[in-house]
């Protein structure tokens, strides 16, 4: 899958290693949470950048304690319809301070790569071939409203209203 990241294609240096698999001598590496687990110390010990792949059905409390040693979390998303990778990675930004990469897998669609950035989401290696030739021409969906707060800072359509509706209050007073 191609690799897309701060707005264009990249060369992905990071290996993906399957929980049977021997672990190559390679300086990037990414293993399943199960792997991750059973053998973190090893891990942890080799002079090489880790990082851990997270199912849907995983979650960043699993990783938690973990996050200093990891250098990348790779969050899944299996449907376009399973949203549960966009809570996960904003756990990891804004519940546990993690300042790594974060990289989205799976069935993407293009409309949802800016959401995916405001949850803290940086990088995007996706199977949908119409996202993909999209951000090949560097042609990203674009919103400028947004119901739901997130770590951007972006103000939402709520604070808006809100606004508007101290100023009324203010000048009918």
């Amino acid at each position: 899958m191609p690799l897309f990241k701060y707005g264009k294609e990249i060369a992905d240096e990071w290996v993906l290693v399957d929980d049977d698999a021997a672990l190559p001598d390679a300086s990037h590496l990414i293993v399943p949470l199960g792997r991750w687990q059973n053998v973190r110390h090893e891990l942890i010990s080799r002079p090489a950048q880790i990082g851990v792949a997270l199912a849907a059905d995983e979650f960043a409390d699993a990783i938690a304690e973990d996050l200093p040693h990891l250098a990348l979390v790779q969050v899944h998303f299996p449907s376009f319809a399973d949203g549960r990778a966009f809570s996960t990675a904003r756990a990891l930004r804004e519940h546990h301070g993690f300042d790594g990469e974060i990289r989205a897998t799976g069935d993407v669609l293009l409309d949802q790569i800016q959401f995916m950035q405001r949850c803290g989401i940086d990088a995007f290696q996706v199977t949908n071939e119409p996202t993909i030739k999209r951000l090949r021409e560097g042609r990203l969906a674009g919103v400028d409203l947004f119901y739901q707060p997130a770590r951007d800072g972006r103000t939402t359509i709520i604070d808006q209203r809100r606004r508007r509706g101290a100023e009324s209050q203010r000048l009918a007073s």
